[in-house]
């Protein structure tokens, strides 16, 4: 009969680990979330040689 008392003492530290790392898992998401869309914000954005490809120009100078 002691074994049924100590495991209901351990249930609220348990619940509240519980809501502790739920919360810490969504603020990580929403942070990584956040990072993806700047890093897509940054990757959008045009380049002078976007529509260059490496094997133009052979050596040669940009305005050779």
């Amino acid at each position: 009969m002691k074994n049924d008392k100590d495991k209901g003492e351990g249930q609220p530290a348990k619940n509240a680990r519980q809501n502790r790392l739920k919360l810490a898992l969504r603020e990580n998401l929403r942070r990584r979330k956040s990072q993806a869309r700047g890093r897509g914000e940054v990757t959008a954005a045009p380049r002078d040689d976007a529509g260059a490809s490496l094997h133009d120009g052979l050596g040669k100078k940009p305005g050779e």
